[in-house]
């Protein structure tokens, strides 16, 4: 029985042991064997064959096979040498932080407990301090207890990847930790994300990583970990793990720091796309993100920046430029449309040929210089990249040499080799590129565009030309909303003052609350505002405080407390800043919602922030706060003192404002920027809303290729009917649906208006009267027949 297994488990490559002990075990046990077995020789010869194949999925087999596939030390599979990737030049530099390494190495150098750990927000370079810790150690600017040390990063996935049984991740752990106590303190570990430690392998009856690491910890291994704020807060819920780590908190850098940490990677980034960085770039990127993107942190979002610039330039040149691919898709048609006149014989058609030949002949020649020019601009810059690749591996090279004390390559690569190549990159960019087809270089522009698209905020809000929109601001505003002037020359006063950086950049773009009539022009402002600050008029997050009256529908806004119904949704306002925090923030009728909604503004308004119940900050300082009221309305329209205009009067003013005052608490009104008056609307300013909403149309129409015109007749008739003090311009709204665009939907519907036909509205025996063209030629016709009979 043995002698048939062992030759089984031979002829398909099975160890020699498991096959033995698989044989003596199923000797032993005879109860679990398959009837017939003792008696039959043809049931004892198929059993025995299949015993090999049975064990071939066991714990011992995979583990025979695991070990003789990779035999390599345990620190050099489950984990990453950074002194070593540092000896190679592969870690881009380290700018700054030296406080931080300094301290790091402080407790490095304590005999127990020298165990620091990183604390920060991701993407304030935590792992930067580690490469930068290797890179010290590489060139000796340590003290004498940590040079010539291994700094090793463990891999928590790749310990943990495979194992499929219990104690097997355990066993990997602990194969890790002897050879870090046989390295007598030559090896410095590096777990990343150490709260995962916690639970790691833990199965019932067994230890977590944790609990194995804790007394090795206490005892002088030394081991720097990192983690964030957040969670931080697990590991603290072990205090036998916590006293054993020694807290560095990385703060997120400035943004003067974060220039200076771009100007450190410029090269690397230059040699890896091919392209040239301004530094005016670098600013950029620092500065607007700091200002636009606020979800995440510097120095991380800034370099995001400047690599996906460098990204669209560097695709640029991969591809062809836009005039050569205009010219290749007008060759392509030429060629199809000559080839469908080559059956002609007629005239025209061959007068057609002839100069689709000619025009094909000159776009080739143009496609051919154009091609030539961009080969030539493209050697040009591949040329600049491999010399900057050849001088970067050169300082690289020259480090080695250096640390190696190989003087004369050193020598030949300080004084011959580097001057050389340096002089070459010096000359290739000063040559003038400004008319090139292909630009090299990633500029401030190029920065503002990918900002954009990355944020959604519109590009002519990051670029410079959008203090020249600001400087008209009230001109935009107006052509869209009249009879505002005043709460419009405010608005625009608040905007300038934000954008020029004169006001707190922790407090939202501007915070109004509009009081007056219905239909006065407070929700068309706010939609106008949308539009000029964010380029998009449905950027406006609407609440209608009509919905929060009650105490407990306050909650909503920022989601229910953990434990309620619901709570893992989020709150309605929080979450819609979260998904568009480039927008204007209107709580429509706010003298209908319950007074716990102030409460929640007030952090809003002052900070710019508001705390969701999950704990989630969301930003408030991109959006426009706007408030609408009808508080102090039956003032307005009881007052007998105004202008033909419309104008309320400044005691009218007055009164409404004690009249808002009385309503909400003071430190919620002393937190709005502005408190704006309406005016009511007069029918010189209703004439000019008419004109408005008839051009509105007017462009919706042209779309459907028809026209509409309306005599001055026609427009003082919508003037005179539409016109409610009461209600504002919601009754001219109305009227002209009903009025206008009813009958004209009949007359599409029964096709009686044809394409660029003009439709004409006018009066008639005072009332509107609306008329296709040749619908008004026939009823002119039947006139005149009438007359004549």
């Amino acid at each position: 029985m043995l002698r048939f297994t062992r030759s089984s488990a031979l002829r398909k490559n099975f160890p020699q042991c498991v096959t033995r002990t698989a044989a003596t075990l199923q000797g032993t046990n005879l109860r679990g064997l398959p009837n017939g077995f003792a008696n039959s020789p043809v049931h004892r010869i198929a059993y025995i064959r299949g015993i090999p194949a049975k064990l071939q999925s066991t714990r011992s087999y995979v583990s025979l096979h695991a070990n003789n596939a990779d035999s390599r030390p345990a620190l050099e599979q489950f984990g990453t040498n950074l002194t070593q990737l540092a000896q190679e030049g592969k870690l881009d530099p380290v700018i700054g932080r030296d406080d931080e390494i300094a301290r790091s190495i402080q407790i490095l150098s304590r005999r127990t407990k020298n165990n620091p750990i990183l604390i920060g927000r991701a993407g304030v370079g935590k792992t930067s301090l580690i490469d930068g810790l290797a890179q010290r150690i590489v060139s000796g600017q340590v003290p004498d207890s940590l040079k010539d040390k291994k700094l090793i990063a463990l891999d928590l996935a790749a310990l943990v990847a495979g194992a499929k049984y219990r104690g097997e991740f355990e066993e990997r752990l602990k194969n890790v930790l002897e050879e870090i106590d046989k390295a007598d303190g030559e090896v410095i570990v590096f777990i990343d994300e150490v709260h995962m430690l916690l639970g790691l392998g833990k199965t019932d009856g067994s230890m977590d990583a944790s609990n194995i690491l804790k007394p090795r910890l206490a005892k002088g291994l030394r081991c720097i970990s990192a983690t964030t704020l957040d969670e931080f807060r697990i590991i603290e819920k072990d205090p036998a793990l916590t006293r054993r780590l020694q807290p560095i908190l990385l703060s997120e850098p400035n943004v003067t720091d974060t220039i200076s940490i771009l100007r450190g990677l410029k090269e690397r980034y230059e040699v890896h796309h091919g392209v040239r960085i301004t530094d005016a770039a670098l600013v950029s990127a620092a500065s607007l993100s700091n200002r636009y993107i606020n979800d995440r942190f510097l120095p991380d979002k800034a370099i995001d920046l400047v690599d996906e610039a460098c990204a669209v330039l560097r695709l640029q040149h991969e591809s062809k430029p836009d005039a050569i691919q205009v010219l290749d898709r007008a060759i392509t048609r030429i060629q199809i449309e000559l080839e469908s006149l080559k059956k002609e014989t007629d005239p025209i058609s061959l007068e057609r040929k002839n100069a689709l030949e000619s025009d094909l002949d000159f776009k080739r020649q143009e496609h051919s210089r154009l091609t030539e020019i961009w080969e030539k601009e493209k050697a040009e810059i591949d040329s600049i990249k491999s010399a900057k690749a050849d001088l970067e591996q050169a300082k690289i090279d020259l480090e080695i040499a250096q640390r190696e004390n190989n003087f004369a390559k050193a020598s030949e690569l300080r004084y011959a080799r580097i001057p050389e190549l340096m002089q070459k990159v010096a000359l290739n960019e000063k040559k003038d590129t400004e008319n090139n087809m292909l630009h090299d270089s990633v500029t401030s522009d190029d920065i503002s565009q990918v900002i954009a698209k990355m944020t959604g905020v519109p590009v002519q809000t990051v670029l410079k030309g959008d203090k020249d929109r600001l400087l008209y601001m009230e001109n935009s505003l107006k052509e869209r909303v009249v009879g505002q002037d005043e709460a419009i020359d405010a608005i625009s006063d608040a905007v300038r003052l934000q954008r020029a950086g004169l006001t707190s950049e922790k407090r939202p773009i501007a915070s109004f609350m509009f009081l007056g009539p219905t239909g006065t022009g407070k929700t068309e402002l706010t939609k106008a505002l949308a539009e000029f600050l964010f380029d998009n008029e449905s950027n406006v997050i609407r609440f209608d405080m009509s919905e929060f009256q009650e105490k407990h529908t306050v909650s909503r806004l920022i989601g229910a407390p953990p434990g309620y119904v619901m709570s893992e949704s989020g709150g309605q306002l929080t979450e819609a800043v979260r998904r568009k925090p480039y927008a204007v923030v209107l709580f429509d009728e706010f003298e209908k919602a319950h007074p716990d909604v102030c409460k929640i503004l007030l952090q809003v308004l002052d900070e710019g922030k508001l705390t969701d119940s999950q704990g989630h900050q969301v930003d408030f300082r991109n959006t426009m706060i706007v408030m609408t009221s009808n508080i102090g309305q039956d003032i307005l329209l009881s007052d007998n003192n105004l202008g033909n205009d419309g104008k309320v009067s400044q005691e009218t003013q007055t009164k409404v404002i004690d009249a808002m005052k009385k309503s909400y608490p003071p430190e919620f009104i002393n937190r709005i920027d502005d408190v704006l008056v309406f005016n009511r609307l007069s029918k010189v300013v209703l004439r000019s809303i008419v004109d408005i909403r008839l051009k509105e149309i007017q462009e919706r129409v042209a779309d459907k290729r028809m026209k509409l015109e309306l005599t001055e007749d026609a427009k003082t008739w919508l003037t005179d009917h539409g016109y409610d003090p009461l209600y504002g311009a919601r009754p001219l709204n109305r009227l002209i649906h009903k009025k206008i665009l009813n009958p004209m939907a009949m007359y599409l519907l029964k096709g009686q208006i044809r394409p660029e036909e003009t439709v004409h509205v006018d009066v008639v025996d005072d009332a509107l009267i609306v008329r296709a063209n040749y619908a008004e030629n026939e009823v002119a016709t039947t006139q005149s027949s009438s007359e004549e009979s």
